[in-house]
């Protein structure tokens, strides 16, 4: 039971976060993996490298500690907690492992005299409030995954029965269950999770569903990563008649029912959420403004596919902008700018705009979009790490 002096003692510690809160999560990382190496696979190991799965984690952690008196100010927040930890199957065992390893890096970073008996008490009853939140929230996903037509459990097994390459560092496979049943809808924007063991390790990687939902196969379109584990092995390894491990479809980056005109912007393999979304989309008559950054063409997925689209959908607008254009194949050259949105964006700002790719490019996109006179609450984006990296 969290108290008035845990709270207070919580409210106290915000300050000591935002001073060292990415040096106590990194530290966190490092006992949890050393003391109980069975959530490894859980994490993808670049995000520890790169220090994002630090940052979002401390990030995190602030916004509980300052918001521990009025969790619904949380937002959106514990809902896409919930949809990543559903995505990779965490499960009530994995939490108190979790809580051992975030108070035994308390007292280790900040010492017993600031990590007081009294500050890791509440700080075990408020991590204890925040795991029965989210345990009973993604109890209840995983209830409806597996209640649902064509829905499961845990992990299931899939049949690779098509391998396209989308350009040259992009591959869709398109999976079948090999049980022969139906699989679960899901929504545009969604991805779903790749379970393998590569190497003797086991590894979990989320893949955006890159078309639309139809109760049959799922697809998803993989960027091959310098060094990444999953992407290499399903590039290199992984073929026609293959099987591979996939849980239920998660996420809440989708495309929200609305008649204003659509903006999908995306850079990169950010492209692949956004095609299931244009799917929908053109299934209306909503004018559809579709925005893709890529460094050349060669690495341009899915180019061709769009442009049939927009010569059979009068409403589909599409704009391309390569780093490199050598061939005058784009709509312009360079990065995306303030001004090629002004001219490419329609005249009436009230739009609905989702966008997706790299950091820098989703920092430009959000500057951009928002000097425009884009309302703010009608930007929808998906980045893994804290949301003020964004600004």
């Amino acid at each position: 039971m969290l108290s008035q002096e845990h709270r207070a003692i919580i409210t106290a510690t915000v300050p000591i976060l935002k001073e060292g809160g990415e040096t106590l999560t990194r530290h966190f990382y490092q006992k949890l993996f050393r003391e109980y190496p069975q959530v490894v696979p859980f994490f993808n190991q670049a995000h520890q490298h790169g220090g994002t799965q630090q940052r979002a984690l401390a990030n995190s952690i602030l916004m509980y500690a300052s918001n521990i008196d009025r969790l619904e100010a949380l937002g959106p927040l514990v809902g896409a907690i919930v949809n990543k930890h559903v995505s990779l199957q965490i499960q009530r065992e994995h939490y108190p492992m979790v809580g051992a390893a975030l108070l035994g890096a308390i007292r280790e970073v900040l010492g017993a005299e600031v990590a007081t008996d009294a500050v890791l008490e509440a700080w075990g009853a408020a991590y204890g409030q925040l795991a029965d939140i989210l345990i009973g929230a993604e109890q209840q996903a995983y209830d409806a995954n597996a209640e649902a037509e064509g829905g499961w459990r845990g992990a299931r097994a899939f049949k690779v029965v098509g391998k396209t390459a989308e350009s040259d560092e992009i591959t869709s496979f398109v999976l079948a269950p090999a049980d022969g049943g139906k699989v679960m809808a899901y929504q545009p924007g969604q991805y779903t999770t790749v379970v393998a063991t590569i190497d003797g390790t086991e590894q979990r990687r989320n893949y955006s569903l890159s078309a639309l939902s139809n109760g049959e196969t799922y697809r998803i379109s993989v960027k091959r990563e310098a060094g990444g584990k999953m992407s290499n092995y399903l590039h290199n390894q992984v073929n026609l008649g293959d099987t591979v491990n996939l849980f239920p479809p998660a996420g809440d980056f989708v495309l929200k029912q609305s008649d204003k005109p659509l903006v999908l912007i995306s850079g990169g393999v950010g492209i692949t959420p956004t095609l299931a979304m244009l799917a929908s989309a053109l299934r209306t008559q909503r004018p559809v403004h579709f925005i893709h950054a890529a460094r050349n063409k060669a690495v341009h997925a899915f180019r061709g596919h769009i442009d049939h689209l927009a010569g059979v959908h009068p409403q589909l607008r599409r704009h391309y902008v390569y780093e490199r254009d050598e061939d005058g194949q784009a709509h312009a050259a360079g990065y995306l700018s303030k001004e090629q949105l002004r001219a490419w964006l329609p005249e009436n700002r009230d739009v609905d705009a989702y966008f997706l790719g790299p950091k820098g490019f989703m920092q430009a996109v959000k500057s951009h979009l928002r000097d425009l006179g884009v309302p703010e609450t009608q930007t929808h984006y998906e980045f893994f790490g804290p949301a003020e990296a964004l600004q």
